[in-house]
């Protein structure tokens, strides 16, 4: 494996960095702490920084002579949720939890930037988008509607996501889609309440919330291709208070997820119409509010070849997998995508102690793959850039 070696001489503050930012975990649009930290060490190596895009987003932009613009982006947000680790860097504040290792992606960009400050040799310009509320809240649209492409243009942009149960020292990626795009939704299914020992007096938004669940899982098996991937889950479902009471109103709610524009419109449009046409049927009226949307991940050839060449350059082409399987989770990069060609990739977080899957209570990035994802970084720019 090829690390570059003045990053390994840091290793142990990557390390120290990676660890504090767990210890320190903050919510969509409120890392500010973290903000400060990133801001602070990329004015340390001489590198320029503008703050305050989607509130608590940082950019960093390096700069020698005249070429080429590219950006590389990291995360920074953690998760509403409760840490079950017991080691001396856990979460210090209940509830918020680094359970998708955006401490790790945060500081792999950083150690990326203190070496191209120092040692990188290259002719144009390296942004460095350090991106707030990743998690199910948009940070990246809120970044670009701040100008972040305008103020800050590049020609094209890469992400990187830690992947546990890929091997540390892998890699994993592929042109075109590669993550699938999400819309969540929120079902309000309105009834008449009733004692419970009359329901001939009432109209039952139980009865009608069942109905929809049902009827919502045939539209994928029914409408979809079946060659195409596709899923709608519902995963929350509140109505009533009391055992003899039919309630007037039962609120659901879940995500669809999927990879090809036409086939995510064609989901979107049938869950309003199922909704709608059952709650009909039974005398109960439906209203569907789509509350997040996010597109596919959909890498871009040319930028994918750079990437997987990066990688291979560093690990070997054994340890590289260039035509993984898209997966059905979702993630905002893909706004960046939209907006400029580009690529995203999967770094391996290996398996061990918290090794389990993200969003995890057990979960904890791997700091053996620390120095790895920084020299990707950093060679990956270089090559955009020679």
């Amino acid at each position: 494996m090829r690390i570059i070696p003045e990053i390994r001489a840091f290793e142990d503050d990557l390390v120290s960095w990676r660890r504090d930012l767990h210890a320190h975990p903050e919510l969509a649009y409120r890392e500010h702490r973290t903000a400060g930290l990133v801001a602070e060490r990329l004015q340390r190596w001489g590198i320029d920084v503008d703050r305050g895009l989607a509130d608590t987003g940082v950019v960093g932009t390096l700069s020698k002579g005249e070429g080429p613009m590219i950006g590389l982006r990291a995360d920074m947000d953690a998760l509403p949720m409760e840490e079950a680790n017991t080691f001396a860097h856990r979460s210090q504040l209940p509830g918020r939890m680094h359970a998708c290792g955006h401490d790790g992606h945060t500081t792999m960009l950083l150690g990326a930037a203190r070496y191209l400050a120092e040692h990188g040799d290259f002719s144009g310009t390296v942004r460095f988008i350090f991106q707030p509320a990743e998690e199910a809240a948009g940070g990246a649209k809120r970044m670009l509607d701040d100008g972040l492409f305008t103020r800050f243009p590049v020609d094209a942009v890469f992400g990187m996501h830690n992947w546990p149960g890929l091997a540390a020292g892998q890699f994993a990626t592929r042109a075109g889609p590669l993550m699938a795009s999400l819309d969540t939704f929120d079902i309000r299914i309105a009834g008449h309440g009733a004692h419970g020992a009359a329901p001939q007096d009432g109209v039952d938004p139980v009865a009608a919330a069942a109905q929809v669940v049902t009827a919502v899982q045939t539209i994928v098996s029914r409408n979809v291709d079946p060659l195409k991937s596709a899923v709608i889950s519902v995963t929350r479902i509140h109505g009533g208070d009391a055992d003899n009471v039919i309630p007037p109103e039962v609120r659901l709610g879940g995500g669809i997820r999927s990879f090809d524009p036409e086939v995510r419109a064609l989901l979107c449009q049938r869950l309003v119409e199922v909704v709608e046409g059952v709650c009909a049927s039974l005398g109960a009226s439906g209203a569907v509010e789509f509350t997040a949307r996010y597109p596919a991940v959909i890498n871009a050839t040319e930028s994918t070849s750079l990437a997987l060449e990066t990688a291979a350059a560093i690990v070997g082409e054994t340890n590289v997998d260039t035509e993984t399987g898209p997966v059905m989770v979702s993630e905002d990069f893909a706004y960046l995508l939209e907006a400029s060609t580009g690529c995203f990739i999967f770094i391996g977080n290996g398996g061990g102690d918290g090794g389990c899957m993200i969003h995890n209570p057990g979960y904890d990035f791997n700091d053996d793959i620390l120095t790895l994802g920084a020299t990707y970084w950093a060679r990956l720019a270089q090559g955009f850039l020679r």
